[in-house]
């Protein structure tokens, strides 16, 4: 693994930090509202268009997110029950962010104006995309990864999904999609949570 440059967040952060995607990274539910195949218009930053031209983006937060978390060194994953995971992959395939992975330091992608990009999916370190319940994606996340529930913060926009808290995962409702109050507000309650359960 190369050394980072890039930004780095502050402060004591979980090992894991899992995002649902529909409604939480964008705006639509990729099983229903988007027609394969994807494409991206050249180099364009945080843009994909479907079939019928329909434009698909990150929420306009998420992109200095992951890639913060990236050169942070957290485990970044993917936890959505979508029924369409193939679109789900591509869309974090074609879709570029600004930055750089960790490891592209002598050969970075880069954008039409110069600027730095990577394709979102190399911001993520696992992926959980199939059809099934939360409590499975996060089964199978602690067993591939090793990272215990306890460090794990899971942010989602279905209240139903809270059940992964009773793994010990932190979960944070989303609503309106991940803004940076609400991550900030995350890692607080996962550090809160973090806190309560130290003995004394």
């Amino acid at each position: 693994m190369g050394r980072s440059d890039g930004p780095k967040l502050e402060g004591r952060l979980p090992k894991a930090i899992v995002f649902d995607l529909d409604f939480t990274l964008w705006d639509c539910w990729c099983d229903t509202h988007v027609t394969p195949p994807l494409k991206r218009r050249g180099q364009d930053i945080n843009k994909v268009y479907d079939k019928h031209g329909e434009l698909l983006s990150f929420y306009r937060d998420v992109p200095d997110i992951l890639h913060k978390l990236h050169h942070s060194g957290v485990h970044v994953a993917a936890a959505s029950r979508t029924h369409a995971p193939k679109v789900a992959r591509q869309i974090l395939s074609e879709l570029l962010v600004p930055g750089s992975h960790r490891d592209d330091a002598k050969d970075p992608l880069k954008a039409k104006d110069g600027e730095k990009v990577v394709p979102a999916i190399r911001l993520f370190d696992s992926m959980e995309i199939y059809p099934g319940s939360k409590m499975e994606h996060f089964q199978q996340l602690n067993t591939k990864t090793g990272i215990p529930f306890e460090e794990m913060l899971f942010f989602d926009d279905e209240s139903r999904n809270r059940e992964v808290a009773k793994l010990g995962v932190t979960f944070t409702l989303v609503n309106g999609g991940v803004t940076r109050q609400l991550f900030e507000s995350g890692l607080e309650a996962w550090r809160k949570g973090l806190s309560d359960r130290r003995p004394e």
